[in-house]
């Protein structure tokens, strides 16, 4: 038996090393090779992408397709609607999103408005509950990042700076060394040093704004959601209109009202 740990820098899990299975490890990481950006991929990316010898590569992948979670043209590779088994049991099973959702339907029924709750997942943040005016279910104000399981970059959104924020000075730094900052419009800050800038700011107001970072046209504002313990475990935000809306309104109307979502959250957390 070892008695070795093994440690996640990501997550900063810790496991002993007998407890580690490196088989499911590395299918997992298969899977999340597949993404909106890279939808199809051969034996020789995702060999790349993993680190896995091509014979590996293809023995996991078929395996993979065995089980029906991957599907074939015998070039390329995609993920097949087996693998939504994990995200809606989640939905369906996971706290957070029950207490909130009906929290967000009176927000948006009152306001008029798009709301999420969003948590962080290493350079990305995940909507796991959304609520989303009548009238614009169908129109452009359902963005992007108001869709259930969306993967967004952190540092282009108001949910995502806000959540950075919990880092240190040091997290911060190596998340950054660890994540590049793209451009994604006009308005998506990339320089490092106004971005950390922007992050203290952000902890210091205790909410953030963000005006065309990741989505032209769009406007957002966030605030964190913490739990009893008094840490931040996910982000609210609330979606609109750049063109339709402005940030004095957004502080003086929509602050307060996503200020007392966050703290009734925080007493069933």
């Amino acid at each position: 038996m070892r008695n070795e740990l093994i440690s996640n820098a990501k997550n900063k899990e810790v496991i002993q090393y007998d407890d580690y299975i490196a088989g499911l490890a590395k299918g997992l990481n298969l899977l999340e090779c597949f993404g909106v950006e890279r939808q199809k991929l051969n034996v020789t990316q995702i060999a790349e992408r993993t680190g896995l010898s091509r014979s590996a590569a293809r023995r996991y992948l078929r395996t993979l397709k065995f089980l029906g979670y991957l599907d074939t043209d015998e070039h390329f590779y995609w993920l097949t609607y087996k693998v939504l088994r994990f995200s809606s049991a989640y939905l369906s099973s996971a706290y957070l999103p029950k207490v909130a959702q009906p929290m967000l339907n009176l927000l948006s029924i009152k306001t008029a408005l798009s709301y999420s709750v969003t948590v962080l997942d290493e350079h990305e943040v995940v909507p796991v509950a959304k609520s989303v005016p009548q009238q614009n279910e169908s129109s452009k104000m359902s963005p992007l990042g108001i869709h259930l399981g969306n993967r967004l970059p952190a540092y282009a959104t108001s949910t995502g700076k806000i959540l950075l924020s919990r880092l240190s000075h040091d997290e911060l730094n190596q998340w950054l060394a660890q994540y590049p900052l793209k451009r994604l419009t006009p308005f998506t800050i990339i320089d490092h040093q106004k971005f950390i800038n922007t992050i203290a700011t952000v902890q210091k107001q205790d909410y953030c704004i963000s005006t065309e970072e990741h989505e032209l046209g769009i406007i957002a504002l966030a605030v964190p959601i913490l739990n009893m313990q008094g840490d931040t475990v996910a982000a609210l935000n609330c979606i609109g209109s750049s063109h339709r809306i402005t940030e004095t309104y957004l502080i003086q109307n929509i602050l307060p009202q996503l200020k007392q979502v966050a703290h009734d959250l925080r007493a069933i957390l």
